[in-house]
């Protein structure tokens, strides 16, 4: 694969994990839509990393260190505080001794407020590209 087919790779599948939420997110399936929401800002970060870099990601989860660590993005504390909340659904919706907790956190008013704050990071981490 050349450079451009790999950040193309990860826009394209980022793209099908936002979609995928959406879909996820009308079904009401909302722990599922969070965690989809999580996948779709990883795969643009580690696009994003490559594009910088030339070089891949880690094989980490925590979207504010490959923000800030490895796609060299300044956040600002919100942003910060934003990507801390979003990373923790990836852990939370995987493992089942914590899999209560998150399922009563993704309500659809929750789920609601906070799809719509990834779908506005989504568009901004595209435009870092």
């Amino acid at each position: 694969m050349t450079e451009k087919d790999l950040i193309n790779y990860w826009q394209k599948t980022a793209a099908d994990a936002l979609k995928t939420a959406e879909g996820l997110f009308k079904l009401k399936r909302y722990h599922h839509c969070l965690f989809f929401c999580h996948l779709a800002l990883e795969k643009l970060i580690k696009g994003l990393v490559f594009k910088k870099k030339k070089r891949h990601a880690p094989p980490i989860h925590n979207l504010k260190k490959l923000i800030i660590k490895h796609a060299r993005v300044s956040l600002s504390p919100k942003q910060v505080k934003d990507f801390e909340e979003i990373s923790s659904w990836n852990i939370r919706a995987r493992y089942d001794n914590i899999k209560q907790e998150f399922y009563k956190k993704s309500t659809k008013q929750f789920t609601t407020v906070w799809f719509k704050k990834v779908k506005e990071y989504y568009k901004w981490l595209k435009n870092q590209y």
